[in-house]
């Protein structure tokens, strides 16, 4: 009678600071951890540059499938200021278990989330957020031109760079809905939406937001988002050519 195999699955590698990976590696500490695996800020040995490592799940990246779908979506749009640079993969041995990881550059900067935590009332004044929606789009409008969608942004996987009168921002990780392609670009308009909303202070204070706020979240109702801004440019063109109040 066989035995049936067992399939350990990876909850966490817990790799700790100061640990080398491969001789050529120096892990220096965890930036995050999500549905497809770790990321972790490394120091390239030879050069000491600072790198990032996404290592994935090996159940969530079965064939190496996931990988793959990220690297060649970044190299498609290495590009778009937006988007974070590809370098190279590679494979560990965890556990017995071939790791495979994708190696990107590492960005300093604050996950937008937190930054938004950390304004005057836990929120853009109305000008700001404007700023932020502008610069979202701006970006999301290089990786749409190319065809291609982000498919989750939020405001946990965009980190603010620099901001003043504008905002420099990177946007990490990509995902692949199957959904049609117009769906999927139709669902990047709606998230940066949501942001904008969130980053205003969210329902509490939709109520006290000047129209030309209003004319753009339009209550977070799909529907109407989508019959005024059916792409990322109307959007633009929209924000540049507004009265401001």
């Amino acid at each position: 009678m066989k035995k049936k195999a067992i399939h350990t699955r990876i909850q966490s590698f817990k790799f700790l600071e100061g640990e080398i990976i491969l001789k050529k590696y120096k892990v220096i500490k965890l930036l995050g951890s999500g549905w497809e695996g770790e990321v972790y800020m490394l120091k390239e040995q030879v050069t000491g540059i600072e790198l990032a490592a996404k290592f994935f799940y090996p159940h969530r990246n079965k064939n190496n499938k996931a990988l793959k779908f990220h690297a060649k979506k970044l190299y498609k749009l290495r590009h778009c200021q937006m988007v974070i640079q590809y370098f190279t993969q590679d494979t560990i041995i965890y556990k017995n278990i071939p790791i495979h990881f994708l190696v990107s550059e590492y960005v300093e900067g604050e996950v937008l989330h937190k930054f938004i935590k950390r304004q005057k009332h836990h929120a853009l004044d109305f000008f700001q957020g404007l700023h932020l929606l502008h610069s979202l789009a701006k970006g999301i409008a290089e990786i749409h031109n190319l065809n291609e969608y982000h498919g989750d942004l939020h405001s946990d996987n965009i980190i603010v760079k620099r901001h003043g009168l504008g905002f420099e921002l990177k946007i990490i990780d990509m995902y692949f809905w199957n959904f049609s392609k117009k769906e999927n670009l139709q669902n990047d308009i709606i998230d940066i939406v949501h942001i904008f909303h969130e980053s205003l202070g969210g329902q509490k204070t939709y109520h006290k937001q000047p129209q030309c706020v209003k004319s753009i979240i339009r209550g977070l109702k799909k529907t109407l988002i989508l019959s005024k801004f059916k792409t990322v440019h109307r959007l633009i063109n929209h924000m540049e050519t507004m009265a401001w109040e």
